[in-house]
């Protein structure tokens, strides 16, 4: 209980205005005592939500890496990949090898570390997303999706609120957004690369265009992402992907002509 702002609101009231002054200084201190305390638990969620974000990735990243009966070579690289463009290194990269190794595990609670994530990361739609569309590139990094993979995505999907038809678009869009980084976004790859980078048909209006690299750009959004909880380690996670969007919109402008 916090008592030091209605000790000195008490002190400082009575000394301007006696017994009236001590009653009001009182109810203000009581005020600056409930909002330091209020803004103390928030910066402790705030510290305990992107703990859970870090360990959480990289132990569901272990687990999808496993599903297809053994962690292969692409799924140590895309691991390795990860905590590189991350820059961990020291204790930091030792935290993100264990959480994934316990991810690996046989008795690993995948359905109960992904519901705790979800509760601390409620009202935050943007970090789910990115969550998920982390474990996609892990399913993904040997080229190929595994039925096990895809049944464990699934899981993961719907644990997180996604439907099927979200997870699908989401599939889609990685792979074209790999595919588009591999190649540079150069003007040689063909430009249905770009359009599903985007999520969207080659015959959508350039409004619709606009529209829905506006709201990948929003989602994407670094400092937006650390702001909601995103561990600062995975700032450059976010801003790789905004670079995708970014030059997939490129493209299109260049194609369309437009402004």
């Amino acid at each position: 209980m916090r008592i030091w702002g209605k000790f000195f609101g008490v002190g400082i009231g009575f000394m301007f205005g006696k017994f009236a002054g001590a009653l009001l200084g009182l109810v203000l201190g009581h005020w600056w005592d409930t909002r330091a305390g209020k803004l103390k638990a928030m910066r402790r969620h705030g510290s305990n939500r992107q703990a859970v974000f870090f360990n959480s990735t990289f132990a569901v990243m272990g687990h999808v890496a496993k599903a297809s009966g053994r962690v292969t070579e692409d799924d140590i690289r895309l691991a390795s990949l990860v905590m590189d463009q991350m820059r961990l290194d020291g204790q930091a990269r030792k935290d993100a090898q264990q959480a994934f190794r316990d991810g690996k595990g046989a008795d690993f609670d995948l359905k109960g570390c992904l519901r705790a994530f979800r509760i601390l990361t409620l009202g935050r739609p943007e970090l789910l997303k990115m969550f998920l569309e982390i474990q996609i590139q892990t399913a993904l990094a040997d080229g190929e999706l595994h039925p096990r993979e895809q049944q464990i995505l699934q899981v993961i999907a719907k644990e997180l609120g996604f439907n099927a038809a979200a997870l699908n678009e989401l599939l889609s869009r990685w792979q074209a957004e790999f595919r588009f980084r591999q190649g540079g976004g150069s003007a040689v790859q063909p430009i249905e690369e770009a359009y599903k980078v985007l999520g969207i048909a080659a015959s959508s209006s350039d409004q619709d265009v606009k529209r829905a690299y506006r709201k990948l750009m929003n989602e994407h959004h670094p400092d937006k992402l650390v702001a909601k909880g995103l561990p600062p380690e995975m700032m450059e996670l976010a801003k790789q992907t905004a670079q995708d969007v970014q030059k997939a919109y490129d493209r299109i402008k260049v194609e369309r002509g437009m402004r």
